[in-house]
């Protein structure tokens, strides 16, 4: 059986544990495939409360800018070619909170949005290239 990191084993396991009362708790541990804190837990909790269910877990934290998230789709919408630096400044000057990159970063990709330079129309720097043999042949020609 695997654990993942955030969830709380199902109900039929914790029922299981709880039933193999008698038994030691590196035991029921080792049949079970859980740890023999779990164990150890489950049955103090099951002691002192009398619950024998999960209680909802609470270290989720919400994301700081999870009420801003219409007004950066909206900004976002409106200036498709800033940088992240720009819009962290906006957020700072306009809402009043300060975020790092990586915020900024997880939040666009949270709402699925992208910001992308416009294309240049034209090049800025001339061509770095050799002239191709087709134009040197057409230059030697004309000497």
């Amino acid at each position: 059986m695997s654990w993942r990191r955030g969830q709380a084993y199902g109900q039929d396991l914790r029922d299981r544990v709880l039933a193999a009362m008698g038994e030691p708790i590196r035991m029921v541990a080792a049949r079970f495939g859980v740890s023999a804190s779990y164990v150890s837990k489950v049955r103090s909790r099951l002691r002192r409360t009398g619950e024998t269910t999960a209680r909802l877990q609470r270290n989720q934290v919400a994301p700081r800018l999870a009420p801003l998230y219409e007004a950066l789709r909206g900004w976002v919408a409106a200036h498709s070619d800033a940088t992240i630096a720009e819009l962290r400044a906006w957020v700072g000057s306009e809402h009043g909170i300060a975020v790092s990159y990586p915020v900024m970063w997880k939040t666009l990709a949270r709402l699925g949005l992208t910001l992308k330079k416009t294309p240049a129309s034209r090049r800025t720097r001339p061509r770095r290239h050799r002239r191709s043999a087709r134009r040197m042949g057409q230059s030697d020609a004309r000497a």
